[in-house]
This record gives C-alpha cells, sequence and structure tokens, in this order.
C-alpha cells in the first residue's frame, strides 16, 4: 500500500512515517499544500492523510483537490482542531475518515486498513483473483489452498495488480507505488521485470494461472481468465 502524510508538524510527520514503514507500506510525506498538491497531482496513492491546518494552503482544498484528480483514494483528515463543522465539511466533501490529534499510531493504522479495505478491496479482508486467493489481515497468499511463499514486495505488487485489474501498469507507475520516491534515484527499471517475473514463477509453480499479461512497450495488465468470472 502507498500511502502520502501530508502533515505540517516535523515530529509527528516523522513518527507516522517511521510507524507505517516499519508496517512495509511505501509512504511519502509533504509538509505544506504546495508540496502536497504536487504530489497528488504527479502519483497515486492508497490512502492519503491529509492535516488540515497545512502551510500554503488549507487542508480541506486539498481534499477537494485530491477527489477531483483520484476520487478512487482513500482520505483520512487528521487535525488537532475537534470543531465539529471541520469534521462535518471534511467528511461532506468526502474524506472517508476523521482522526483528531492527539492520537495512537495503532489506531491511525487500523483506519488505513479499513479505509483501503472498503475502497479498494470492496470492504472484505479476503480477496479472489480467479483461484488465488489473498488475505489482506494476515498477508497469506494461496493457490487453493497452497500457500504462496512471496517476498513482501511480490506481495505488495500481487495486491497492487489485485487493486488496478484489467488496467494497463506502466513500468514507471508500478515502480512509483512500490518504492514511492526512491525510485528516483534509480538508474534503470529492470527490477520491476523481474518482480513480475518471480511473482509469475511461483504462482504458475502453485498451479494458478498465468493472470499477469504483458503489454508491449507499455506496461502489464493483471487479467482473470473467464473460467473464473
Amino acid at each position: 500500500m502507498k500511502i502520502l502524510i501530508v502533515e505540517d508538524n516535523p515530529d509527528l510527520r516523522e513518527n507516522i512515517l517511521t510507524y507505517l514503514s516499519r508496517e512495509n507500506y511505501i509512504c511519502e510525506t509533504a509538509e505544506d499544500y504546495e508540496q502536497g498538491f504536487d504530489k497528488i497531482m504527479s502519483h497515486t496513492y492508497d490512502v492519503v492523510l491529509i492535516d488540515i491546518m497545512l502551510p500554503k494552503g488549507n487542508g480541506l482544498q486539498l481534499l477537494r483537490d485530491l477527489i477531483s484528480v483520484h476520487p478512487q483514494t482513500g482520505s483520512i483528515i487528521i487535525s488537532a482542531r475537534n470543531a465539529l463543522d471541520d469534521k462535518v465539511t471534511g467528511l461532506e466533501i468526502g474524506a472517508d475518515d476523521y482522526l483528531t490529534k492527539p492520537f495512537q499510531l495503532p489506531e491511525l493504522l487500523a483506519r488505513i486498513k479499513a479505509v483501503h479495505r472498503r475502497n479498494q478491496l470492496e470492504g472484505t479482508d479476503t480477496l479472489h483473483l480467479g483461484n488465488i486467493e489473498i488475505n489482506t489481515s494476515t498477508r497469506v497468499v494461496s493457490v487453493e489452498n497452497s500457500p504462496l511463499n512471496l517476498t513482501p514486495k511480490e506481495y505488495d505488487l500481487l495486491l497492487y495488480f489485485a487493486s488496478n485489474k484489467n488496467r494497463v501498469l506502466s513500468k514507471q507507475t508500478i515502480a512509483e507505488h512500490l518504492w514511492g520516491d526512491y525510485v528516483d534515484h534509480l538508474d534503470n527499471l529492470d527490477f520491476v521485470y523481474q518482480h513480475i517475473k518471480n511473482l509469475r514463477k511461483k504462482m504458475t509453480a502453485e498451479g494458478a494461472s498465468d493472470y499477469i499479461e504483458s503489454v508491449y512497450s507499455v506496461g502489464y495488465k493483471f487479467v482473470i481468465p473467464n473460467q473464473y468470472l
């Protein structure tokens, strides 16, 4: 899962980043409205955390911007302001949840997981893709009850494909989703091909169909065969 943290408090921003990164999430940060706006206009995220009181702008306006370009992205308002009108306004604009500071990081993680399930995985912990089953709570993947031994990156790659069935994803998009800003420091995207190759090999070895199609000169697409529809 890829998360954007828009928070001007450096200590809180770093604490959230460190905690979620330890939970194997790809995280990017922004410290003001302008940075947040540039991020959501340039990249896609699974969930965006937005502080209401931001330098150089307003978090509620950033929420409007996010919904206008990426309506499928989950959003959580985080703010020290506990005023009812702020909460109502954020939810009416389209935020999926609202968390008032101070909060415990495990609670934030639980809210993120819940928002992601509702928005991307149709409200369930278990996702079925042909004869593949993914439990998003335990991160266990199996093919007809036979578990797949996936690396964390292979799991994230499979879940990203699952959330974007039948959509062509470019190598750049996949790399940015799985590695975030670190992609800018890499010489090439050959590692994307290698991760997809390894994932395909593990899935087919356990009896899964080769769901990942190569789209020449563009990228890859995850397609469920007709017999499983």
